[in-house]
């Protein structure tokens, strides 16, 4: 299961990875939280399910969490992916799916939690940022890492050419840990993201 608020870049790669049986990876549906944007159309593409909970269409946020919780229960997924996912889950969410949620960062986490990771790292003076792929809990970017992947900041790196570099090596971290969290499982203990069923 895969949650998407834009154009499903990440979401693409892991359809890409999936068409091989050896990856072992099903994307079982795809959720947005807004309609009519392109990793929507990405899924349907894929004849993958779809479905939109919009925030706005709920008496409070707390109603929009629950509610998105059933229905991602109700594909009975492995994995929840927050590719691109633009809204914080919440309490009935995490309740539910938080040990088999994750969501990558663009940066190196615990570094730069929030929105602005690749700008803060370039003025931050960082030699050295990259990416996260993460456990989700009730934090901000704070939970379990379960896979890192490094990107070298240039000297003539803006903000656009260093998060566009570590969009490309999230891609590829994220299809690696997907697949292995799907093949292998995954253990979590003392903050510790370990591959392979106890």
């Amino acid at each position: 299961m895969v949650l998407v608020s834009g154009s499903g870049t990440n979401l693409q790669a892991l359809l890409d990875a999936a068409t091989d049986p050896a990856y072992g990876v099903e994307v079982v549906a795809v959720g947005a939280d807004r309609p009519a944007i392109t990793g929507l159309e990405r899924a349907e593409r894929a004849g993958v399910p779809t479905f939109v909970r919009r925030v706005g269409d709920f008496g409070d946020r707390a109603a929009w969490d629950a509610d998105l919780a059933r229905t991602v229960a109700e594909y009975q997924p492995d994995l929840v992916v927050l590719a691109g996912f633009m809204k914080l889950v919440g309490q009935e969410f995490l309740a539910r799916h938080g040990s088999r949620t994750v969501n990558t960062h663009p940066a190196l986490s615990p570094s730069f939690p929030g929105m602005h990771g690749p700008a803060e790292a370039l003025a931050h003076g960082v030699k050295v940022t990259g990416a996260t792929l993460f456990v989700v809990d009730a934090g901000v970017d704070t939970g379990p890492i379960v896979a890192q992947t490094a990107v070298p900041v240039l000297d003539d790196d803006d903000v656009e050419s260093l998060h566009e570099r570590i969009k490309a090596a999230e891609r590829s971290m994220l299809v690696e840990a997907v697949g292995r969290m799907a093949r292998e499982g995954f253990t979590i203990t003392d903050r510790k993201v370990r591959f392979g069923r106890e």
